[in-house]
């Protein structure tokens, strides 16, 4: 019980951490640009399809270090209400939840992409792999994403829906793939 409790109270305190460092632009896009990844959520599809079995975040990440990094799909988690969720593997999404191609087009539809991306304007996105891509279309499925030098990783994020409401806060926590010390987190708010 001990345990359980000092867990719930680190992911309190990693949580407010991480928002006290997160800056809103606005648009419902968040940036965390402390330590050495870089996490820029556009969270604008999230917020509009709020009630949907599973919610979709655009995510693009760089090393700010110097370094290269790898994450790995499973290494990409949603913290919300002091729990870590993972995402669902690409054959449960692509069984369980067939908009994905609507929620693409409603996407690109909002705009936000030249927002998101105006802090990171230097680095460069290869639309060549994507986490949830959509079939027949752009991008393939890869399991991991690279970050090196002043290319960065681009990739659509899903997580089922654990009963968000508007106003709701969440964190969405990356790791490094060889060193789970290096890491990058974005709060995020549904408003």
């Amino acid at each position: 019980m001990k345990i359980l409790r000092l867990t719930l109270f680190a992911l309190f305190v990693f949580t407010a951490a991480v928002s006290a460092q997160t800056i809103n632009p606005g648009q419902k896009v968040f940036i965390n640009q402390e330590g050495p990844i870089t996490l820029v959520i556009d969270a604008a599809l999230a917020v509009e399809k709020i009630t949907s079995p599973y919610i979709m975040f655009a995510a693009y990440m760089v090393s700010t270090s110097g370094e290269s990094y790898v994450v790995n799909r499973q290494d990409v988690v949603m913290i919300y209400n002091e729990q870590e969720y993972k995402m669902p593997t690409y054959q449960e999404w692509r069984k369980d939840y067939n908009s994905g191609q609507g929620d693409m087009m409603l996407f690109s539809r909002l705009g936000k992409e030249t927002l998101a991306l105006s802090r990171l304007r230097d680095f460069s996105f290869p639309a060549d792999s994507d986490f949830f891509p959509i079939l027949g279309r752009g991008p393939a499925l890869t399991d991991e994403g690279s970050l090196s030098g002043m290319t960065g990783f681009r990739t659509i994020l899903y997580f089922k829906n654990p009963g968000f409401k508007k106003g709701d806060q969440l964190v969405i926590r990356v790791r490094d793939r060889k060193n789970p010390n290096v890491e990058g987190a974005c709060a995020v708010i549904l408003e």
